[in-house]
């Protein structure tokens, strides 16, 4: 494949930094953005010597000029922790982050994809959720600044696509995990993995009956690539993400057994507006993107749980 120069925001985050490795390996030349809210310098620093990998500081609620032919799109505060610390620069992250990348890839011509969510379906009275489903959102919950600013970047993005002729893709990403997440960002696995390592107990909210689908992350890489350079007329959105479910109790009891953690579990109220039930159909992705996880919820924890152990040992 010939060597492409693409842009990704939030490539010094979780999925942003796996996403750039997994670019310069297939050859490319990467330019990470990101204004590390919540992405670490430490996340890339294996590739900063990289000959075709470059790092600017931006805020893409500002303008960005440059010259890329790929645009990922994926700046934004992904987890409830820090989404709510500040929802109004969420929002505009969300909105004015679109604006500006979508104008940049009209300027140059380049084909820009868009990381959403499934957060875009709220708390789904529809269960697998389907692409064409229009979702159950709260428009003025403590998750709206994520979900309602989701929600209109993949609304600018489609009206983009039949105003300009952008070449465009949006993925609706479910619960990924894997290294490279941050210890403090509340979402279920690292939570779990980080509670039972240093011996505090598991805190789950609600009763724990609420079901999730956990992806991991190089699984989700591999989908974003694939749906990136598939045919043009292949827009999405499509949900990328592990069809198999698992209640939060069922998540803990696996993290405690590979653990060895005799860690209890405490009950806490269910935060405002958390769906009870989340999961992807992802037929849609199999048929157009020749795409399906591999790695298994007990493999991708194998490769998980060591990555917090060393980063505990080295604070």
């Amino acid at each position: 494949m010939r060597k492409q120069r693409i842009l990704v925001t939030g490539g010094a985050g979780f999925l942003g930094s796996h996403l750039c490795r997994a670019l310069l390996e297939s050859g490319n030349e990467v330019i990470c953005v990101d204004n590390y809210y919540t992405g670490n310098k430490t996340n890339i620093l294996d590739l900063l010597e990289h000959p075709y990998f470059e790092v600017l500081r931006h805020d893409i609620t500002f303008p960005l000029y440059l010259e890329v032919e790929q645009i990922y799109n994926l700046a934004c505060p992904a987890s409830p922790v820090h989404y709510q610390y500040d929802p109004v620069q969420t929002t505009k992250t969300s909105v004015h982050g679109a604006i500006n990348m979508l104008g940049l890839a009209k300027r140059v011509g380049a084909r820009i994809l868009q990381a959403s969510t499934s957060e875009v379906y709220g708390d789904p009275s529809q269960h697998p959720q389907l692409e064409n489903y229009w979702g159950n959102v709260n428009p003025i919950g403590i998750r709206a600044c994520y979900d309602e600013g989701k929600r209109c970047a993949e609304t600018l993005f489609f009206d983009y696509h039949r105003q300009h002729n952008l070449s465009i893709k949006v993925a609706r990403i479910f619960n990924t995990y894997g290294p490279g997440m941050l210890a403090d960002d509340g979402r279920v696995v690292s939570n779990f993995i980080v509670q039972a390592l240093t011996g505090q107990d598991l805190t789950i909210y609600g009763e724990g009956t609420q079901t999730r689908s956990f992806c991991f992350v190089d699984d989700l890489v591999r989908g974003l690539i694939a749906l990136m350079n598939s045919d043009k007329t292949v827009t999405g959105p499509i949900n990328l993400g592990n069809p198999i479910e698992f209640t939060i109790k069922e998540l803990a009891s696996t993290v405690l057994e590979k653990i060895k953690s005799d860690s209890k579990l405490v009950l806490k109220p269910l935060p405002g507006d958390d769906p009870k039930q989340r999961c992807p159909d992802i037929s849609k992705a199999t048929e157009l993107l020749d795409w399906a996880p591999t790695i298994n919820l007990s493999d991708g924890l194998n490769k998980t749980i060591p990555y917090f152990d060393n980063l505990i040992k080295s604070r």
